[in-house]
């Protein structure tokens, strides 16, 4: 663990302005900011965790990730501290440095953008603070990479709309094109089609046919249903179809559909387990919310960062597989297995203590859904 030699000097410095002060000194002990919190974050032995997010406009962060991350810190006597980049790619590159001056020993960020971040990371793994890339791909080999198995999730939203719809006219919406996540997932979703089409590309004379495609801008919900909203126009409302790349995209997708009566009709794919959408499944307005149980994914961040900061090299992290990246990287990682839910298993989300019945069931009708009652 790294030496806070400034803060040392700086109590040192204190300390002879005390001592020339001699019985008119004034206690500061009380009130005033949680130093814990920023700036020095104890004594030097303690350990601190930085956390950058890239923001906490979708649903998960606050609800799962990071209370999982903190309960983690806490078991192992660790500090917390965050910063927000509210979808700013510039502000997170100046929140890293401002983790790191605050004293972080280890650094998890989520990445707004995972290509003009690397310059922040480059300089923590160059000043010897380990850095793990959290849930977004952060093209560096020097950082630990922990996520979901996201081709995997794409595979799976295409599987379940395949399932429910195995011919027409396909729609695509997919994540933020800043997000390595959203190529991954499109990766996922086309080699399934492909596969159980036997085509080689998703256009005629193929029995699915992609007629809109298009990114979403920082993973916006507004943004995706305009999107759709397009695309529904420029197909005449003939679409079959969508599978949206997370539950943020599908619910402006199901809007969008709403709006043009088309929603219960046409299957949606999303994921994450958001509460809304977990909901529209009960519904029936959404078809699949690919769940990646976060909880799981903040711990085992959490006890990464621990370890990373102890001295445990990344190769001999828990868990540690080789994860080889589109841009040629292999980078120690961790991925974890996602799980599709769909109507008829929506007790293991309940069962797991994710989402409440009364959540779950808001608005559908007695009878339609065995664990609504």
């Amino acid at each position: 663990m790294k030496f806070k030699a400034k803060w040392l000097a700086l109590f040192l410095a204190f300390g002879l302005v005390l001592a020339a002060c001699g019985d008119d000194t004034t206690d500061t002990t009380s009130g005033g900011s949680d130093t814990t919190a920023a700036g020095d974050a104890g004594g030097d032995d303690e350990l601190i965790v930085g956390v950058s997010w890239n923001n906490f406009a979708e649903e998960r962060w606050a609800k799962s990730d990071e209370p999982a991350i903190k309960a983690v810190l806490e078991a192992a006597g660790a500090t917390y501290i965050s910063t927000d980049a509210g979808s700013s790619a510039d502000q997170q590159l100046t929140d890293i440095e401002n983790l790191i001056t605050q004293g972080a020993d280890v650094l998890i960020v989520l990445a707004q953008d995972g290509t003009a971040v690397l310059p922040a990371v480059q300089s923590a793994v160059e000043q010897g603070i380990p850095v793990i890339a959290y849930d977004r791909l952060i093209e560096d080999e020097g950082a630990f990479y922990i996520t979901f198995d996201n081709v995997e999730v794409g595979r799976m939203q295409a599987r379940a709309i395949f399932e429910a719809m195995p011919e027409g006219r396909y729609v695509f919406i997919k994540g933020n094109a800043a997000d390595a996540n959203a190529d991954f997932l499109r990766g996922g979703q086309e080699e399934v089609l492909l596969e159980a089409t036997g085509c080689d590309a998703l256009e005629d004379p193929c029995a699915i046919v992609n007629v809109g495609e298009s990114y979403t801008d920082n993973w916006d919900p507004a943004v995706a249903q305009t999107n759709m909203e397009q695309i529904l126009t420029e197909n005449n409302n003939e679409v079959d179809a969508v599978v949206a790349s997370n539950d943020g995209t599908a619910g402006g997708v199901v809007q969008a559909l709403a709006d043009q009566g088309l929603a219960g009709t046409v299957p949606v794919s999303g994921q994450d387990g958001d509460a809304a959408a977990l909901n529209r499944v009960a519904l029936g307005t959404q078809t699949v919310s690919v769940w990646k149980d976060s909880r799981e994914l903040g711990k085992a961040a959490g006890l990464a960062a621990v370890a990373l900061a102890q001295g445990t090299a990344m190769a001999d992290v828990a868990g540690m597989i080789v994860f080889d990246t589109p841009g040629g990287n292999s980078m120690f990682s961790i991925l974890l297995a996602p799980i599709p839910i769909k109507i008829g298993n929506l007790d293991i989300v309940v069962a797991a203590e994710w989402i409440t019945v009364e959540e779950l069931c808001q608005g559908v009708e007695a009878g339609t859904v065995d664990v609504c009652g």
